[in-house]
């Protein structure tokens, strides 16, 4: 499977789709297919439009519309659960852990974790410099001691 920045939007979605249907059908995945498939079962909100294919395909997720965008939010918890992996940046997976033993569910404690990285990367947009990890990772700290 090509690495994600290379993909499509419409590939990318294709991905999700793909490993949904593998994890149904108890198909053999890849690694990264048995992740994203994971995170998939944490969230059945999301499953029925999976299962659908076509619209979740092609369907603009703008704020406007009201609904989040679940490859968004899906793909934030596969790159947190890489950076807890990782622990980079360095002491993100001793907060992360902190987290979750305080509020007893690795799920909740993912939730938060996306929140502090969408934040950083909305500042990074707003104004045109990279992240912050640092500022990143004293809010993920600020929460779990």
């Amino acid at each position: 499977m090509p690495f994600f920045h290379s993909q499509s939007r419409e590939q990318l979605r294709r991905a999700y789709i793909d490993a949904w249907r593998k994890y149904r059908e108890r198909l053999p995945m890849e690694p990264l297919e048995a992740q994203i498939a994971d995170v998939i079962a944490l969230h059945p909100e999301y499953q029925a439009a999976l299962e659908r294919g076509g619209d979740a395909l092609e369907r603009d997720y703008s704020p406007e519309s009201g609904q989040s965008n679940p490859f968004l939010h899906m793909g934030l918890h596969l790159a947190v659960r890489d950076q807890i992996a990782t622990d980079r940046p360095q002491g993100i997976k001793s907060a992360y852990e902190s987290i979750a033993k305080k509020r007893g569910s690795e799920h909740e404690a993912e939730h938060i974790v996306i929140e502090c990285l969408a934040e950083a990367i909305w500042e990074s947009q707003r104004s045109g410099r990279p992240p912050d990890e640092q500022a990143y990772l004293e809010r993920i700290r600020r929460l779990a001691f």
